[in-house]
């Protein structure tokens, strides 16, 4: 089976997770600055088979798209310009950044570590893509 691929995008940095191959387990992947991403998908769909990205959408408390919309829907639409043949899926990503940095103490991160910001949206993602899964295997 191929790969899902989860993306935290934000405007400054883009964390990413991935499943397995069957698709069971969310590991955290990688991040990198907003400004690479285009590269970095490139060269990671060359070396591995990816079927699905999910992407993280930000949506307040009543439901609407929150204002982060503005600088993801562009990527979103060059996105399916660029690889239309990978299913594009879009996941509430509401809480992820509280749920990350509460996962982070309870891992037992000292303060300092914390505060990395690379490190929360890596487990921003993770969170998205476990998320995802938990709901598609209710759904079956």
């Amino acid at each position: 089976m191929a790969r899902i691929l989860s993306i935290d995008y934000g405007r400054k940095r883009v964390g990413m997770a991935v499943t397995d191959p069957g698709q069971i387990i969310a590991t955290r992947l990688t991040t990198i600055p907003t400004h690479t991403i285009w590269d970095f998908l490139k060269e990671y769909f060359l070396k591995e088979k990816v079927e699905t990205v999910v992407v993280g959408y930000p949506r307040q408390m009543n439901n609407e798209a929150s204002e982060a919309v503005r600088y993801i829907n562009p990527f979103l639409r060059k996105f399916q310009q660029v690889y239309p043949e990978i299913r594009l899926e879009l996941y509430d990503e509401r809480f992820t950044s509280k749920m990350a940095f509460q996962t982070m103490i309870d891992g037992g991160l000292k303060k300092k570590q914390r505060q990395n910001k690379e490190m929360i949206d890596g487990i921003s993602a993770t969170i998205i893509l476990q998320n995802y899964l938990e709901q598609r295997r209710n759904l079956q």
